[in-house]
């Protein structure tokens, strides 16, 4: 059993110590135009969603919270 122990903290440790999310620029790039590509984005929506996806900001998916709904759209169930 406490071979298993070991054997956890060893890999929690190894794992923290390698940057599995660090990209080069050029790998960042190829996967910037994929996204673009399967966007089907051109001209100045493609240069806009680029720029955008290689500056090193965390940019969320969806509205933010509090936010209204969109129009016509119904307001989710309230929760309890």
């Amino acid at each position: 059993m406490p071979r298993y122990a070991v054997a956890a903290a060893m890999l929690a440790v190894m794992l923290t110590s390698t940057s599995s999310f660090a990209l080069t620029a050029k790998q960042k790039m190829a996967t910037c135009k994929f996204g673009a590509d399967d966007q089907k984005l051109a001209g100045k929506a493609r240069a806009v969603f680029l720029k955008r996806c290689m500056s090193n900001k965390n940019d969320p998916r969806g509205p933010a919270t509090g936010m209204p709904a969109a129009a016509g759209a119904s307001p989710p169930p309230p929760q309890h």
